[in-house]
C-alpha cells in the first residue's frame, strides 16, 4: 500500500509519461495484460488510456488492472490510469521514494 507522499511522487513522475496502451470496448485480453505486465517490469510506472467506448469507467478498470497485474493503482485522472509495480530485475535503477 502506498502512502500519500509516495502516491504524490509517482503522480509527478507520471505527468511526463506517454500512455503505453489503451483499454476500450474489447476489454482486457490476455495479450494486453501480458504487454502491460512486461511494461511494468521494464519501467515500474506506466500510464494507460481508457477510451470513451470502454464498457466500464476508468476507476473500476484501473482497480481491476491493478489486481490482475499485482500492481498498485496510483491514480485515475480523467480517462488515464497510472499503475506502479516494483520491478524484480537486478541491476535496475528503481524508483526511489
Amino acid at each position: 500500500m502506498l502512502t500519500s507522499k509516495q502516491r504524490s511522487h509517482l503522480k509527478s513522475i507520471a505527468a511526463n509519461l506517454q500512455p503505453v496502451g489503451q483499454l476500450g470496448k474489447g476489454g482486457m485480453s490476455e495479450n494486453m495484460l501480458r504487454s502491460f505486465s512486461d511494461a511494468l517490469e521494464a519501467r515500474e510506472l506506466i500510464k494507460i488510456n481508457v477510451l470513451t467506448n470502454a464498457e466500464e469507467d476508468a476507476r473500476s478498470l484501473g482497480d481491476e488492472l491493478a489486481a490482475r497485474l499485482s500492481a498498485e493503482c496510483v491514480a485515475v485522472i480523467g480517462r488515464k490510469v497510472i499503475l506502479y509495480r516494483r520491478s524484480s530485475r537486478k541491476n535496475f535503477e528503481h524508483i526511489e521514494f
